[in-house]
């Protein structure tokens, strides 16, 4: 019978723990049973907040578990298709949840984009206008905002974007701005549609495209010649010394044919309003194009076309060395020099030549070394004279005028021009 006294009385040790539930590959689907069910009933943003949770676990408990049958080494891992079910259920919640404020900043973020990226045509522009105006007077209407479209379809972007900030600010709950969330994201879905009827420029055909440009509008019944019109159009510029509606021909048609007609006119004419896309398309070595740079002769080609002069090979290599003699500028002198002692006799002699174009006097010395080298061949000396003279200082035409009496008539003749100079 007790007393009341329990000091004789031994508690049981760790009565109140429970032993953890062990982790089974049954336990863990049954698990995931229930997190699918519960996902398909979320009605909120906490709802899912719990299946998260659920998930988590489940994925904690997976790795830490050791679900392979020891005694069965070629059954299947169950860990397998329980993973890939964490995965797709993980998959499926990111799916259900939102849409944010966020979500609108982005699309219409994305849409700012797309409207300053794209190159509208003169029919398009106002119907890009349009769209993102109906988008403003929708915004205004859910957020009770005010937002202001501006001029040009640049306001027009910053406008969206204003839209998308604004929608962000006012922290519009998923659940309880549900309906909210869901017309902004209606209306720039709406937006997205109407931009993509909108007519842009690569919607336009070649011809179009020209078109829309004033390609033709010199072309007349009387001075339609040639075929294509293209081309003709192109010889009537440049009769006219228009060598921008040859431009515009050389960067938007891809026939062969007219590329060539477009830079031989661009070479006959040597305009600097081609020099864009002449450089462009020389950095690509492309002969032609290098030709025309040397004919417009703009310093800022000069880097370009200096790695080329070393380059094995000679096509390329005399094209260039003409173009930077034609230029003239003193920076390609030590390249140009260089090539003095390439192995292509050809590249040798229009490098000659071009330091005479260029006219600098630090080239005195390596021209006349070539001049002094008696197995050089001829024109090579011929050139390096000629060179000299072109140079013109008291110092160059000395040293030319030093082969009066050589015995190739070339060189003779050069050194000659020297002597008459100097006397």
């Amino acid at each position: 019978m007790s007393n009341g006294d329990d000091e004789g009385v031994d508690a049981p040790e760790d009565a109140g723990d429970v032993p953890a539930p062990e982790v089974t590959a049954d336990s863990l689907a049954e698990r995931l049973d229930d997190a699918e069910s519960a996902l398909e009933a979320a009605e909120t943003e906490a709802d899912l907040d719990d299946v998260e949770a659920t998930l988590a676990a489940v994925a904690d408990d997976l790795e830490d578990a050791d679900l392979a049958d020891d005694e069965d080494e070629d059954a299947d891992d169950p860990a397998e298709e329980l993973e890939s079910r964490v995965d797709d259920l993980q998959e499926e919640l990111a799916g259900a949840r939102g849409p944010y404020a966020e979500d609108v900043e982005e699309q219409l973020a994305a849409v700012a984009s797309t409207i300053r990226e794209t190159r509208w045509t003169a029919g398009g522009v106002p119907e890009v206008r349009a769209a993102v105006e109906t988008l403003l007077s929708a915004a205004e209407e859910e957020l009770d905002e005010t937002f202001a479209a501006g001029d040009d379809l640049a306001a027009h972007a910053d406008a969206l974007e204003a839209v998308g900030e604004a929608a962000v600010a006012a922290g519009l709950d998923p659940d309880d701005d549900e309906e909210t969330i869901a017309a902004l994201r209606s209306a720039a879905e709406a937006l997205e549609d109407d931009l993509d009827a909108a007519e842009e420029w690569d919607d336009l055909s070649v011809a179009e495209q020209l078109e829309a440009q004033g390609f033709y509008d010199r072309l007349t019944g009387e001075n339609r010649k040639d075929f294509p019109p293209e081309l003709n159009v192109v010889r009537i510029a440049e009769a006219e010394n228009d060598p921008e509606r040859i431009v515009l021909a050389y960067e938007t048609l891809e026939s062969e044919f007219m590329q060539e007609n477009c830079v031989d006119a661009l070479r006959r004419l040597g305009p600097e309003a081609a020099f864009e896309a002449m450089h462009q398309a020389a950095q690509k070595r492309n002969r032609p194009e290098i030709e025309v740079l040397g004919k417009i002769g703009d310093k800022r080609a000069v880097d370009t076309l200096v790695e080329f002069v070393d380059g094995n090979n000679p096509p390329l290599q005399k094209v260039t060395l003409r173009a930077l003699g034609e230029i003239g500028s003193r920076e390609a002198t030590q390249a140009v020099a260089n090539a003095l002692a390439d192995e292509a006799p050809g590249v040798r002699s229009q490098a000659a030549r071009a330091l005479g174009l260029i006219g600098d006097t630090r080239a005195i010395e390596p021209l006349s070394d070539v001049l002094d080298d008696r197995e050089e061949e001829t024109r090579i000396r011929a050139a390096a004279a000629w060179a000299l003279v072109q140079i013109g200082t008291e110092r160059a035409l000395e040293a030319a005028a030093a082969y009066d009496d050589d015995r190739a008539y070339t060189v003779q003749a050069e050194a000659e021009k020297a002597r008459e100079a100097t006397a």
